[in-house]
């Protein structure tokens, strides 16, 4: 029993050692990658991007569960993004209160037709919908898939746009994340087909508008453990991950893919309704680059 007692003692010993080290060498990695990306983030002047006529169209794909209390603040903010072409789409996914009301009544939503090729699996839509004040807003309402993969897919069929991001619907974006997430792709748009940017915590933070006006920490310890392994997941485990190619994921509440390719795939698979970029990145990765930028856009998320 002393020997196995001793086994064990050096083996996690030799374990936390392991991964220390692992993890400090993850952080040199993603220091160096992220000042370097912010060296190269100021060369490129983000007014131009939100003035090119060249700069690529992007639909926003937001899936939406029963958000009554949220969904117009967060429809605003994706509205109210810097971006010279954009479509947001909001997928009403079987909800049971009053999430298509809500929008209904804020953004003055009509029935409209339009031809929608399902490429993509997903649950049977019940009807689409076009803001009247603005045009670039569409709605669609269908049941319940189960998954927030069903739910992506139904707005991938409705897409137009070259690309597609993936947002979730009680995240809060920066006014120029989607400026900034695109900066890699007009640099290589050949080689580079997805893109991740950073995801935060939001319980604590002031919000007015809209819009974070200041980040805090939140008041719970349980939160702030998980403040804490969001920065260590994305500020340090994928940035250095990437580095050496090897991030087979980016993450549904803020991910950018090119849209021919997600649908080549056959769109999004359920595997858990929190995540449904782990199987596409992997089927991605086997044709061509997905790179993870440091510190792209941020969005931030209740936890």
């Amino acid at each position: 029993m002393i020997c196995l007692l001793g086994f064990l003692n050096h083996a996690l010993f030799w374990y936390y050692l392991a991964c220390n080290l692992a993890y400090l060498m993850m952080l040199i990695v993603a220091l160096r990658t992220s000042a370097a990306h912010q060296r190269r983030l100021k060369s490129h002047r983000l007014e131009w991007f939100r003035e090119s006529p060249l700069a690529p169209p992007v639909t926003i794909i937001a899936p939406a569960h029963n958000e009554e209390r949220s969904i117009r603040v967060a429809v605003r903010n994706l509205l109210e993004l810097d971006y010279p072409q954009l479509e947001i789409i909001v997928v009403n996914d079987g909800s049971e209160d009053g999430t298509l009301q809500e929008m209904r009544e804020e953004f003055r939503l009509r029935p409209v037709r339009a031809v929608y090729i399902a490429d993509a699996k997903s649950a049977p839509v019940r009807g689409l919908y076009r803001s009247d004040g603005n045009a670039s807003l569409l709605v669609i309402d269908k049941e319940a898939g189960g998954s927030k993969a069903d739910a992506v897919n139904a707005g991938l069929n409705a897409a137009t746009s070259p690309y597609v991001c993936i947002v979730d619907s009680d995240s809060v974006l920066e006014r120029d994340a989607l400026l900034r997430i695109m900066v890699p792709i007009m640099e290589d748009p050949k080689r580079v087909v997805a893109v991740g940017g950073i995801i935060r915590v939001l319980n604590g933070s002031e919000i007015e508008g809209g819009c974070l006006k200041r980040v805090r920490l939140p008041g719970k310890s349980i939160e702030v453990i998980q403040v804490v392994e969001y920065l260590r997941a994305f500020l340090i485990g994928r940035e250095a991950w990437a580095q050496g190619n090897m991030l087979t994921i980016i993450s549904g509440a803020f991910g950018l893919f090119r849209t021919d390719l997600v649908r080549a795939v056959l769109g999004f698979f359920a595997l858990i309704w929190s995540a449904p970029s782990a199987d596409i990145g992997l089927a991605l990765s086997a044709k061509t680059l997905i790179w993870w930028p440091a510190c792209t856009g941020t969005c931030s998320r209740k936890g």
